[in-house]
């Protein structure tokens, strides 16, 4: 099973394109527990079928990269739960081959009305491999804060494995996501140079830094000149923060940016909730978003759009919160895809 014919990179250099939404909303949508410290990555092993499902509702909603569910998946958590590292190299390989399985059966039978008025899932379909942060493995929110007490060689060291295995099943791309700091994206750089697969680096970010506090052109000075990496950008965040931080990204890099915020909503760790107004939805037009200072967002997710292109974005999805419905919507927004 391949992946279409036309790197995602000479995609890009055409226009812009559509990432997904969070997996693990769709996950919950369909009434999966994830409250395991694997989180998604649980049902690699449990109910891959349920991940497969995922991924179809957002090709049928127009998404064109789809990011696999090995985000929180690593060899040591697999072994936690009694699988070796053969078992566990499977299922990496697997994330990648429902991604690739889902996109071919969401093309082949669209418009079952989970996604009204999608665009639906037309041309090619690429596959991004999700290798999550340190701090998401170990399961206690160390994503938002970095610097764990590791430095680059030991950063390095965990994540080599985790990108070898998913290299083999080759997807398109590896999306190295919800990085918090410039260590462990060098750490990722390194472990992911010589895999034979491209990368794209995304920041969690906060106003105009890292979650580590450093500054965005510093982060992303990392990924310049570095002819592996095909995009660089945010996700994890609030879209009013996207803005600058594509500035940033383009006018260091000269690369492609990509963006997937969040729904503007914020975790109550202690409630085991999700609280304050969602910027970043499927809003019906003209209604008040009390979330965009400029009233941006009033016409729901689509309205961010033009302006993120307008500023170097050419892959635009979703994160936490955000399901098939907004990933519709910026289908819509965006000028027609490669």
């Amino acid at each position: 099973m391949t992946g279409p014919a036309l790197p995602l990179a000479a995609a890009l250099s055409r226009g812009p394109l559509v990432l997904d939404g969070g997996l693990s909303q769709e996950l919950e949508a369909q009434g999966c527990d994830l409250t395991d410290e694997l989180w998604s990555a649980r049902l690699l092993a449990d109910d891959p079928r349920r991940i497969g499902a995922a991924h179809e509702a957002f090709v049928r909603a127009g998404a064109r990269v789809l990011i696999t569910g090995s985000y929180q998946a690593s060899f040591e958590g697999f072994g936690r739960r009694g699988l070796g590292r053969r078992e566990a190299g499977a299922l990496f390989r697997r994330s990648v081959t429902l991604a690739r399985e889902a996109a071919d059966a969401a093309r082949a039978a669209p418009g079952d009305g989970s996604a009204p008025d999608a665009p639906g899932a037309a041309g090619p379909v690429w596959v991004a491999a999700s290798v999550g942060p340190y701090g998401a493995v170990r399961a206690d929110g160390g994503e938002y804060r970095g610097r764990y007490g590791l430095g680059v060689r030991e950063l390095t060291a965990f994540h080599r494995p985790r990108i070898e295995a998913l290299a083999e099943a080759e997807p398109d791309v590896l999306a190295l996501e919800t990085v918090p700091d410039v260590d462990e994206a060098e750490a990722l750089l390194s472990a992911a140079r010589g895999s034979g697969v491209p990368v794209w680096l995304s920041y969690t970010v906060e106003g105009e830094r890292t979650r580590a506090g450093q500054s965005l052109a510093d982060a992303f000075a990392v990924a310049a000149g570095q002819d592996q990496v095909i995009a660089v950008g945010v996700n994890c965040c609030a879209a009013a923060d996207v803005d600058r931080a594509v500035e940033v990204a383009s006018e260091v890099t000269g690369k492609p940016v990509v963006v997937y915020p969040n729904s503007g909503e914020s975790w109550d760790a202690g409630r085991r909730a999700w609280a304050g107004p969602a910027t970043f939805t499927a809003g019906r037009p003209g209604a008040p978003d009390p979330g965009a200072e400029d009233g941006r967002g009033a016409g729901g997710a689509g309205s961010w759009v033009s302006g993120w292109v307008g500023r170097g974005a050419r892959l635009i999805g979703g994160c936490c919160r955000v399901g098939p419905s907004v990933v519709a919507e910026l289908a819509r927004r965006l000028p027609p895809a490669p």
